[in-house]
């Protein structure tokens, strides 16, 4: 029986814990879910706000007397209306004030830029901003509706006449979607306001508190799947100097420093030490180690740090208790017509006031005047005075706008007898007709009530929009290749014999510095081709005949090959490129046989063509042994062709009889001043076709001057005023005030060291460039502040002989100057020279000879591919 008794309990209790929670499930979710998402996450579109920010911003609205109150006490008092814990009131209020639009706020409220918590609630005070007392608050318009607890009224929506929800931005995560609305600029939003009303079109663009870059080409008007790039504001103090002074937005300072450390750690991106000088303004210096590019450690951090971040915008708003996905113009169409509608019943709420005024003062006017209050004198109840008084107004009350109601009459009866002894008729009149011009003003604005609104928009941008001026720059970016940015961190080794490649094999040949994140390719004496990503070590293959970092999309490298078609056929050669691949795919550049032999290879970084020589073997009726090729009469083609027949014959050796020089045509460089870089690909104004050793001249408006040969990767700053392709042989003129001396000068000069940074005027501190001409023979017109004296033109090459770039020049006025003008410049022919095309590129390396196993063929030893530096001031 015990064991009985026990069995039945267990299986009693098994019961009893097993419960179904479909239905529970089913509907707790969906409750708890529809909370958070109207409750708490999701901002309304009426008025911008969030549940707990709108319950904040009426605390304040109570308790608002002009002065400052402690936070604590108004989280306490918002804790009426907000049935959650006090540390989410204080946090939303503290992202309230840190936005600088609706709480005036004093004490430390953290800080945006350094990431820097606030104060505790009792140590700091806020109070409402003049903007939030005009544009949120009017209890005659705002609905309400019972609190959480039904002891108080709170609004359901707050009257808020501004696209207040754009202005701030807001970000929440509900259950099952999230929101993200990136804040936009004061002024702008009015104008799209303003425009709107007008039925004119409008674009809006984000703009963050902490600045930055941003490229808005994909936002898409803030919808599902568009993005946003921003990315940090980076100045080069010097060759080993990095300044940042602007942050994207939601990146602080902290987190910044962090990324760039952790990147630097990784090797990704070199640099000494990086020092945070942040106070009222961002200030982060990055030093750099010598020999390192300024310009490519810039694109680096935009790669692979939070200098460049992106986000995604998403716009869900409630709209009649629902989550709905718009764009920002339809927010701003929507906040401006709910403004409209507000300023309508504004002003109907407020004719409807002046006309109850000028009712009541006429009723007072007529009961005074026409000493009705006598005729009550003789009546013992109250109904017989309100009718006494109702009798004696009838014959007077035609030009009234109403009806005299029992209420009226009421209110008459409450003046007094002081008010009725010194009453005065002109006053009363002058009050009346105060109050007619008063609603006729009204009544004009509600016939003409869009012009009323862009008046009041008007209104706003003038009271409050001086200060909010744009501090997100808007550019288009660049994408940047990490490959081509990243720090050589690495060094990769090959082991010909056994046929691996890798970082680890050390006791092995060097090939160059690598990446982690490189490619190699590799090319080996049986015909194949394949790249792979960098690692420790890799088999490849043996017979490995040259291996190099694997640039996608390079066309301007050219690989030269002879190759045998299996064990006794006939010997092809070849030119060509290769651009893309699969990576750890084999691909075969012969015809396909097993046996066949590649017999000569070289790689050419710049498309060089070399003449050879080949010697075949002395068998049978062969007569002619030895003749030479010259590679540049081949065409460069695809990987795949067979290519053309150079014997059927068995060949000896080949042998290298002359280097060859680039058959490639010059490069065609352009300057895009919309992302302020240098392209291929024709965007932009075209600076001119490049050879090798061909250098750009940049001049910028604080007369530094430097030439350089021409990156991609180079940056330049917006003050650049020269910046085209470098002539040795052309004398530069500039004009310069001396700071020192006080006087305008005139000076022209060849730039004698192309390698050096220059000054091209005197380093006093109020020295100034004036103007900058690059032309052979330069006319110069002079206009004078003073207007008696007459404009005059200057032959700058009559003016003054070529000097070197540090004299100080001629005087050229001891008057002062308004403005220097290039005029066109005199006819110029160059002199018929010959001049010696250069082939050789100081960037790239000089052609590689493969490693052949053959034991008859000769080969040079393999040059170390190094990357050039170039760095702009």
């Amino acid at each position: 029986m015990p064991e009985e008794n026990q069995h039945n309990n267990t299986q009693n209790q098994s019961q009893d814990t097993i419960t179904k929670v479909t239905g529970m499930y089913k509907d707790w979710f969906l409750d708890y879910a529809s909370y958070v998402i109207l409750e708490r996450a999701v901002p309304s579109i009426e008025d911008g706000f969030k549940p707990v920010q709108r319950r904040i911003m009426q605390s304040m609205k109570d308790l608002d007397d002009g002065r400052y109150n402690k936070v604590a006490n108004l989280v306490g008092h918002t804790m009426q209306y907000h049935p959650h814990g006090d540390a989410s009131i204080a946090d939303a209020m503290v992202q309230l004030g840190q936005k600088e639009l609706l709480i005036d706020t004093q004490g430390n409220w953290g800080n945006i830029l350094t990431g820097d918590r606030a104060a505790a609630p009792r140590y700091i005070e806020a109070r409402l901003s003049k903007f939030a007392s005009e544009v949120v608050f009017n209890p005659k318009t705002t609905e309400w509706q019972s609190t959480y607890d039904g002891r108080r009224k709170e609004p359901i929506n707050l009257p808020v006449k501004f696209p207040l929800l754009l202005a701030q931005g807001a970000e929440g995560i509900a259950v099952g979607l999230s929101t993200k609305i990136l804040p936009h600029n004061f002024n702008e939003l009015i104008d799209a306001s303003i425009k709107h009303l007008r039925g004119r079109s409008f674009t809006l663009i984000p703009d963050f508190q902490t600045g930055g870059i941003a490229d808005i080409s994909d936002y898409r008007d803030g919808v599902r799947g568009g993005k946003v790039r921003v990315r940090v504001k980076i100045t080069q103090l010097d060759k080993k100097t990095l300044v940042i002074s602007e942050l994207p937005y939601g990146i602080t300072t902290s987190s910044l420093i962090d990324s760039v450390l952790k990147a630097n750690e990784k090797k990704k991106i070199k640099i000494n030490k990086i020092e945070d000088n942040t106070a009222a303004e961002v200030e982060i210096l990055i030093h750099l180690p010598n020999n390192v590019s300024p310009d490519k450690t810039i694109d680096a951090l935009y790669a692979f740090t939070n200098c460049e971040i992106s986000i995604s915008p998403l716009c869900c708003v409630i709209d009649n208790n629902t989550p709905v996905f718009i764009n920002v113009k339809e927010i701003v169409r929507r906040s401006t017509d709910h403004t409209v509608y507000l300023l309508k019943k504004e002003l109907e709420i407020q004719l409807a006031e002046l006309q109850e005024q000028w009712h009541f003062a006429s009723l007072e006017r007529i009961f005074i005047e026409k000493r009705i209050y006598r005729d009550i004198e003789e009546e013992g109840t109250w109904k017989g005075v309100l009718k006494a008084i109702g009798k004696g107004l009838k014959p007077h009350v035609k030009h009234l706008k109403r009806a005299v109601t029992e209420e009226d009459i009421v209110r008459l009866t409450e003046i007094r007898i002081k008010k009725i002894s010194k009453f005065d008729i002109d006053k009363a009149n002058q009050l009346i007709e105060s109050l007619e011009d008063k609603i006729a003003t009204v009544k004009k604005y509600l016939d003409n009530l869009i012009d009323y609104a862009i008046d009041y928009f008007k209104n706003l941008k003038k009271k409050y929009g001086k200060e909010r001026k744009r501090k997100t720059e808007i550019r288009l970016f660049d994408d940047i290749e990490a490959t081509k940015v990243v720090m050589r961190n690495a060094k990769l080794y090959v082991d010909r014999e056994e046929g691996f490649v890798g970082t680890s094999l050390r006791k092995d040949e060097f090939i160059t510095d690598c990446a982690d994140i490189d490619d190699v390719i590799i090319f080996r004496a049986d015909g194949k081709m394949m790249v792979t990503k960098v690692d420790s070590k890799t088999f490849v293959g043996k017979g490995i005949i040259h291996v190099a970092i694997f640039k996608k999309n390079d066309k301007r490298t050219v690989y030269n090959m002879i190759y045998r078609d299996g064990l006794r056929g006939a010997s092809y050669m070849k030119r060509f490129h290769v651009s893309g691949v699969t990576r750890d795919k084999e691909y075969d550049l012969t015809k396909g046989k097993k046996t066949s032999k590649v017999l000569y290879f070289t790689a050419n970084p710049n498309g060089e063509a070399e003449i050879i020589s080949i010697h075949l073997r002395a068998l049978g009726k062969i007569k002619k042994l030895k003749w030479e090729i010259d590679f540049s009469e081949l065409a460069i083609k695809s990987r795949g062709v067979r290519g053309n027949t150079v014997t059927k014959n068995s060949v000896k050796k080949i042998v290298l009889k002359e280097e060859g020089i680039s058959t490639l045509k010059p490069r065609k460089i352009w300057f895009d001043d919309s992302v302020m870089r240098l392209n291929l690909d024709d965007r932009g104004e075209l600076l001119g076709e490049f050879k090798p050793k061909d250098r750009l001249l940049v001049i910028n408006q604080h007369g530094n001057l430097k030439t350089a040969i021409p990156d991609m990767t180079m940056h330049f700053d917006e003050d650049i005023i020269i910046l085209e392709k470098w002539q040795p042989d052309k004398p530069v003129t500039v004009v310069y005030y001396d700071g020192q001396r006080e006087r305008y000068y005139l000076k022209r000069f060849l730039i004698e060291n192309p390698d050096k940074l220059e000054v091209v005027i005197s380093d006093h501190p109020n020295s100034q460039l004036e103007m900058v001409s690059t032309d052979y023979r330069p006319l110069l017109e002079v206009i004078f502040r003073k207007r008696l004296l007459d404009a005059i033109v200057i032959n700058a090459e009559d003016f003054i002989d070529t000097k070197g770039i540090s004299a100080l020049g001629n005087l050229l006025t001891k008057e002062k100057i308004k403005q220097v003008n290039a005029l066109d410049p005199l006819p110029y022919e160059k002199p018929d020279i010959d001049e010696l095309e250069v082939h050789e590129d100081v960037i790239d390396n000089q052609p590689e000879q493969g490693h052949l196993p053959d034991e008859d063929t000769d080969s040079s030893k393999p040059e170390i591919d190094q990357d050039g530096q170039t760095s702009l001031f």
